[in-house]
């Protein structure tokens, strides 16, 4: 991956970090764990993590609705770089390694 894809997607991340601490309620905890870009760039799948996992249908739900507005955030955070076409989803990986940890312990 290049530079600039590099780039792109550490904006992504720390944007989306900020966007969902600040607008998302208190009844869950949203945590941004990984970011995937298209090979051109044009689209990009945000991944999360939520706690309580009970909140996780909400969580998500939540953010996929809010995409136009966390857009509108990123450009004023970021500028000159362009948005790709984001979507949230669960980040499954991470969920799978937690278990893991849970059955080491």
């Amino acid at each position: 991956m290049d530079k600039r894809s590099e780039r792109i997607k550490e904006a992504l991340r720390e944007v989306a970090a900020e966007f969902l601490a600040r607008e998302a309620g208190p009844q869950s905890l949203i945590t941004v764990t990984d970011v995937s870009l298209s090979a051109e760039g044009r689209r990009g799948t945000i991944f999360i993590t939520v706690l309580p996992e009970t909140a996780e249908v909400a969580a998500l739900a939540f953010a996929n609705r809010n995409r136009s507005e966390f857009g509108a955030f990123f450009e004023k955070r970021v500028k000159g770089a362009m948005m790709p076409r984001i979507q949230f989803a669960i980040d499954e990986g991470q969920k799978a390694s937690d278990r893991l940890d849970d059955i080491k312990l």
